[in-house]
């Protein structure tokens, strides 16, 4: 039986900010991912451009790269 994916608020995802030793999680249209073993996200940051903890989806958009970047990431629920 699969396990349902975790729900995660705005301000649930903002503890998820991959600084002090925390994971790093950020949401793509929806869907949170774990980006904490990326070695693009040092400290919570990625390029010194984007922050974990927060919605992505309008900035990855505009990203030179698209979602298929996210397929190495590992989903972790959903934003509800």
């Amino acid at each position: 039986m699969a396990e349902e994916p975790r729900k995660f608020t705005l301000e649930d995802l903002k503890q998820y900010d991959g600084k002090n030793g925390k994971p790093a999680y950020i949401v793509y249209k929806g869907k949170v991912y774990d980006v904490t073993q990326s070695g693009l996200w040092r400290g919570g940051e990625h390029m010194g451009l984007h922050e974990a903890g927060k919605d992505l989806t309008e900035e990855i958009e505009l990203a030179p790269h698209r979602e298929e970047v996210l397929e190495r990431a590992k989903l972790v629920g959903t934003l509800v």
